[in-house]
């Protein structure tokens, strides 16, 4: 559910557009639903370590498919992004506490294998959503879209209720209202910055430059109030563990660099190899081919290899993969991308299901939620980075190239490139400006593919810094 809900949206989307209008706030659809999921996240993670694993995933799939349903029967652009907002807020719980939950009733030498049984969904969902998107809009109606989430969530909140049995300590808890109120603002103002800067903003408007004021004022306040608060939304103690803040940082960088091939990919190949977006969705598919294959042999060999040298060997792939993307050339076909895909998904395989799985198991069941939490609200915030910095990487360059290379006179504006990647406009396109807005592409996309080599290596050196010989225990459940 959660997984296909990523990528399930991006095919109706036009069709929802067409119906509901207000064009200019689409983006907005996705960008509050990753906003919300974001910053709560980390607050659903200690909810779950205080009050125990049911009754806040049960909580969150019940927000969620409030949302889903009221998504389904929007009647203007507005109202679906209030509605997607509430679906945000309810997502929060789903993904990680589905995986702490893993990390409490599995033991170590059974955990990596599950969660690269998990890891496999994300995979096969990012090819059955966009097909199941377009289903639904071709023979129903998009709402479709929001509605299938229903009893798909209602099934998996019955199955936890009846069969998820855990022991929590019958306590009188104290929650971190101050603490929570505060990282809400803090990652809200964060996301919102990534999200629109360089996009709707410019990097140094007064809008962003505002926001990164309040980000750096609630951030101190909020490390001032959980040094003190008995029960910290986010426990900093844990991130003074070497192993949870080097996941967490390889999980930022590893988020940015798959979103530089994910929404940089297709562009390439419609765009200049001219290939049908049939292809270049097969290309992108390559990368989630590898993940769930490489995921799955991970958890096999974690138990015997250890965390540190799993991480490096997807660390290795994660470069050599950025490398084939560096050196693409026009007569490679899309099969030299596809390679590319192929080994940056069994990068990422290797290297976040060893990340998730050391996270879970450098601490106890008290601290699980909030460590598995952290580590998926980092890949988030990754994801969320790479989009906008690559990017806008994209739009500079592709503009500073279009400066200088006028066609007849005139300066091309950056939108023609949405043209190229629709055969029947691209045809009734000029030759010359084909020509430069295609080469402009190949320049632009070879410059985000360097940032994607430079991510790669980043988190080659990341995982480096993961501690040799790190303590292996099968950890402790409910």
């Amino acid at each position: 559910m959660a997984a296909i809900e990523g990528t399930i949206i991006a095919t109706a989307m036009p069709s929802i557009v067409a119906d509901l209008g207000g064009f200019h706030l689409f983006s907005w659809a996705f960008s509050i639903y990753l906003l919300m999921q974001a910053v709560t996240i980390p607050i659903y993670g200690k909810l779950a370590d205080l009050y125990g694993r049911k009754p806040v995933f049960v909580g969150g799939v019940a927000v969620f498919l409030i949302g889903s349903l009221l998504c389904g029967f929007a009647q203007s652009m507005t109202q679906l992004i209030v509605f997607r907002l509430i679906q945000g807020l309810g997502a929060g719980a789903v993904q990680p506490i589905a995986m702490t939950i893993v990390g409490d009733i599995y033991s170590l030498e059974e955990r990596g294998k599950i969660q690269g049984y998990l890891a496999s969904v994300w995979g096969l969902s990012s090819i059955i959503g966009p097909a199941l998107g377009g289903f639904f809009v071709q023979y129903a109606h998009w709402a479709w879209v929001f509605w299938v989430n229903v009893p798909v969530g209602l099934l998996a909140a019955a199955g936890l209720m009846l069969f998820l049995r855990e022991d929590v300590e019958k306590k009188k808890r104290q929650l971190d209202f101050p603490g929570s109120l505060l990282l809400f603002l803090l990652i809200g103002s964060a996301m919102v910055v990534f999200v629109q800067g360089g996009v709707r903003w410019p990097w140094f408007s007064t809008p962003v430059l505002l926001l990164t004021v309040f980000f750096l004022i609630a951030f101190v306040l909020f490390i001032q109030v959980e040094r003190r608060s008995p029960e910290p939304v986010v426990p900093l103690g844990m991130w003074k563990k070497r192993t949870i803040a080097v996941a967490n940082i390889g999980s930022v960088l590893t988020g940015a660099l798959m979103m530089g091939v994910s929404t940089f990919l297709p562009t390439y190949v419609q765009g200049v190899l001219e290939k049908s977006p049939t292809q270049a969705g097969f290309v992108l598919a390559m990368m989630s081919i590898g993940w769930p294959l490489a995921s799955t042999i991970s958890g096999r060999l974690m138990t015997r290899t250890g965390f540190r040298p799993l991480a490096l060997v997807g660390g290795v792939f994660l470069i050599l993969g950025a490398f084939v993307f560096l050196t693409m050339r026009e007569s490679f076909g899309p099969f030299w991308p596809a390679g590319g895909a192929f080994l940056i998904g069994v990068g990422m395989g290797l290297a976040t299901t060893t990340f998730v799985v050391a996270v879970q198991n450098a601490v106890e069941w008290r601290e699980r939620g909030a460590a598995t939490a952290s580590n998926m609200f980092a890949r988030i915030v990754g994801t969320t980075i790479g989009a906008s910095l690559l990017g806008g990487v994209l739009n500079n360059r592709l503009s500073a190239y279009f400066q200088a290379n006028p066609v007849d006179g005139t300066v091309l504006d950056i939108g023609l490139a949405d043209q190229i990647l629709d055969p029947e406009k691209r045809q009734a396109l000029d030759t010359a400006i084909t020509e430069t807005v295609q080469n402009g592409l190949v320049i632009s996309l070879h410059s985000v593919y360097t940032g994607v080599f430079v991510l790669a290596i980043l988190s080659m050196i990341s995982m480096a810094l993961w501690p040799r010989g790190e303590k292996r225990r099968a950890g402790t459940s409910a």
